[in-house]
């Protein structure tokens, strides 16, 4: 048994300097908040726009949840928080719940036995994706990976394969970025009476359970934001970055910095919640410091409608984001349905709506990662093929407007359902509705005749007649719209540079206070802000 936890936790009770090396190396990073500001975004990263996103567990076998909507993989604490409801759906799908049966005992079903690593690397490829995040932990203290630190992963039990570094191997040959995701930061109270409380305590059922099979103890706990739990969670991370060696460290909001008592950013924190604070910086300072002596251009997220870290540290990420602006690089993760996790009939958006999103979000300086939930066995459902496939074949025809594209002086333009990107002296006017009359740019108002050297439409061989006007351009599309669907992509080319770095807006505050997408389409997509369900 590969359990010895002395090593890394040895290694990883960390001092105030014990992960970051003296300043006298000569280190990127010098540990400090401050120096982490200054990380810059990698290009792959900016460049490459659109990635996956994939919620793949153990909680995988359920594919359930109360109501046939929401986050599918929070329900292995739901079992224990409404058992009302739980309870008998356990019984009648297992014939026994808790404490006889829980979660634990869900797990031999996860098997993957239909997973294929290099078909999804190579459908990834296909798609048009340029990085993978796939989850190592998610918040139910289950490991996809090959782990020395606990019994509960997926080497050792279930799959009895090493989820995260097959994937990685296979991603790897194609060069797709790839990010074993970190959600264990909720883990010490995912299983407690009480969430996002320091001295978190387990459900009664699981205390049974963990005293029927005590191996139970290290799936389930440790309960409660204390030492030896940080030492863990940073030691996990530690075991990652060293076997797998990723391009990214993603890791999920932590709502204890800002619940029972705690509002770290603001300086209040309660002891157990500094301390975790700061080992987890500067399990951020090694990283970073460890990409630099690999010479790979690494990066980070700052996850949550509150951040987890100063502004300025990685990219700012939220769950099915939307910004009415040009933000600070972000990133939104984002539902094909209603949840991350498989969710055995779950409502789907249509194809049209997510490849508009996909362009609203990279036109206002997000990247979209886009979430499947594949099912136990290592397939991908039907509906969200369909709309990979859909994503991959609509980017095949518009790439150019997409990859390595920066955002214009304004993101849109919403009386004719259009989106800008920019590509040097190229300005790419995307138009959400399909282009069946003359429409004008507003924006190039004032611009010379001569400024304008083409017009083409990206997909289509068609001639496009196009006219300088005192009211700006005006561009009458051709008949024959070539083969592009849902989006059509209108490539301007320019005598000068179409970027305009300076009009981003840096309050993250600002930029964060409204989140309900201008409206490019033609359809109202409300307010799109979720919260964890």
């Amino acid at each position: 048994m590969k359990r010895n936890l002395l090593p890394w936790l040895a290694t990883f009770a960390i001092s105030s300097t014990s992960l970051v090396p003296a300043q006298t190396d000569q280190k990127p990073y010098d540990g400090s908040w401050e120096s982490l500001q200054k990380m810059p975004v990698p290009a792959w990263f900016d460049d490459g726009k659109v990635g996956i996103f994939i919620h793949w567990g153990p909680y995988s076998v359920i594919g359930y949840r109360k109501g046939g909507r929401g986050y599918s993989e929070h329900v292995p604490k739901m079992f224990y928080t409404d058992p009302k409801h739980y309870y008998p759906y356990m019984k009648e799908r297992w014939g026994a719940n808790p404490p006889e049966f829980g979660y634990k005992d869900i797990i031999p079903e996860f098997q993957a036995e239909k997973w294929d690593p290099d078909g999804w690397a190579e459908l990834f490829e296909q798609v048009g994706a340029k990085y993978v995040v796939m989850t190592a932990e998610h918040h139910d203290g289950w490991a996809n990976w090959d782990s020395d630190l606990t019994p509960w992963n997926a080497k050792d039990m279930g799959p009895k394969r090493d989820l995260v570094g097959d994937l990685g191997k296979a991603l790897k040959k194609r060069g797709l970025k790839y990010a074993p995701s970190y959600h264990r930061e909720r883990h010490q109270s995912f299983f407690a009476k009480k969430q996002y409380v320091v001295d978190a305590v387990p459900q009664d059922d699981i205390v049974e359970e963990i005293k029927r099979v005590p191996e139970a103890a290290s799936l389930y706990g440790p309960f409660g934001t204390s030492k030896e739990f940080v030492d863990d969670y940073v030691a996990r991370w530690k075991e990652i970055q060293t076997k797998y060696q990723p391009d990214f460290l993603w890791m999920d909001d932590f709502p204890i910095y800002t619940r029972d008592g705690n509002k770290v950013r603001g300086g209040k924190a309660k002891p157990e919640v500094q301390y975790f604070d700061d080992q987890v910086r500067l399990m951020m300072t090694d990283f970073m410091n460890d990409g630099a002596a690999r010479g790979a251009e690494v990066y980070v997220n700052n996850k949550g409608a509150n951040r987890n870290w100063p502004d300025g540290v990685g990219c700012l990420e939220k769950d099915n984001l939307k910004l009415k602006v040009i933000g600070p690089k972000w990133q939104s993760c984002t539902t094909f349905g209603t949840s991350f996790g498989y969710l055995e009939g779950d409502k789907y958006k249509s194809v049209e709506s997510i490849i508009r999103e996909m362009i609203e979000v990279i036109s206002r300086n997000g990247n979209f990662l886009i979430n499947i939930g594949p099912k136990a066995d290592g397939t991908i459902p039907e509906p969200q093929l369909e709309r990979l496939k859909a994503m991959g074949a609509w980017l095949t025809i518009n790439g150019e407007a997409i990859y390595g594209s920066r955002y214009w002086k304004e993101s849109g333009q919403a009386d004719e359902h259009l989106a800008f990107t920019t590509k040097g002296t190229k300005l790419y006017a995307i138009k959400l509705r399909k282009p069946t009359a003359a429409f004008l740019i507003s924006g190039t108002a004032g611009w010379k005749a001569e400024a304008v050297k083409s017009v083409r439409l990206l997909g289509s061989a068609a001639a496009v007649s196009s006219e300088m006007t005192p009211q700006g351009l005006q561009i009458s599309p051709p008949s024959d719209l070539g083969k592009s669907e849902y989006a059509w992509s209108f490539e301007i080319i320019t005598d000068e540079e179409q970027h305009h770095p300076n009009v981003v807006e840096k309050n993250v505050d600002q930029v964060l206070s409204g989140t309900k997408a201008v409206d490019l389409d033609g359809n109202d997509d409300g307010d799109t802000r979720r919260k964890r369900k």
